[in-house]
């Protein structure tokens, strides 16, 4: 089994059960160091999602208002939008992998460790939704997560994008969505809902500390100050600092952020 063929098999298999039982046998081999490494094959740039054949994939845009969190429709709509996310991550952390070959492999590893944990976030997500009754692909779903990969396609806008932006952005709002839940949580299903998105959020911490860590190697690779972190995020998403609401600190933090970039991501004082 080699690194590279292998993970543009699973980034491209066409359905979720596809996906993970080829990536529950190559992860094994990989722990057992059965997995070779052959960097020459060709880099492909994905041109659509992993999801795409069984997702109706819309603009953002069209995607419909959730219904409130106290009623069954309106829970079941939040794990699907989870769910997504989940199932995207699965493919950035491999993406990670297959597409910056120079890293190393304490690198590899780290990401590879990332997909194995967004594996099994999705499962738990989607066991929810067929608890439900649902299924992973009865909603529509945005493809913002797959664009960002496909617009960063340099190590340096990778870790600064995926893990320390649209990761770190899931610290602050995870606690919001809990304490929406929190009053209802007498029923068995919020209860369930809020015991897997705080497995989420506690892992998801570990997630972005690894993206710290290798967007600083990029920052040394390439000689340029950590604080480009400001010019690549206005960039790809422009006006996102300062905000004017808080965020979760203590998670940012926790993930490598520095008390000076959180006073300029946030005008909201820890």
């Amino acid at each position: 089994m080699e690194l590279y063929t292998t993970l543009e098999s699973i980034l491209t298999a066409p359905s979720t059960i596809e996906k993970l039982e080829l990536f529950n046998r190559f992860y094994t081999a990989y722990c057992h160091g059965d997995v070779t490494q052959d960097g020459s094959s060709p880099v492909e740039v994905f041109t659509h999602p992993s999801y795409h054949s069984f997702c109706t994939v819309i603009d953002p845009k069209e995607i419909v208002k959730r219904q409130k969190l106290g009623g069954v429709r309106g829970q079941i709509q939040l794990l699907h939008s989870i769910a997504h996310i989940e199932y995207s991550a699965i493919d950035l952390a491999l993406d990670a992998v297959y597409r910056f070959r120079d890293v190393g492999d304490e690198f590899n590893d780290d990401w590879l460790k990332v997909a194995e944990d967004e594996v099994r976030h999705f499962l738990m997500i989607e066991a929810l939704l067929k608890e439900f009754g649902s299924f992973y692909g009865e909603y529509p779903v945005h493809n913002g997560l797959f664009e960002a990969s496909v617009n960063t396609m340099s190590l340096l806008e990778r870790m600064a994008v995926i893990p320390r932006y649209l990761e770190a952005n899931g610290l602050d709002a995870t606690p919001l969505i809990v304490s929406k839940l929190e009053p209802l949580k007498a029923n068995v299903m919020v209860g369930k809902i809020i015991q897997a998105l705080q497995v989420i959020l506690d892992e998801e911490i570990d997630h972005v500390h690894r993206g710290d860590r290798w967007f600083r190697v990029a920052c040394e690779r390439q000689n340029v100050h950590p604080d480009v972190y400001f010019e690549i995020i206005e960039r790809h998403y422009p006006q996102s600092f300062p905000r004017k609401v808080g965020i979760n600190c203590e998670a940012r933090i926790s993930a490598g952020f520095s008390v000076d970039e959180l006073k300029r991501i946030s005008l909201v004082l820890c």
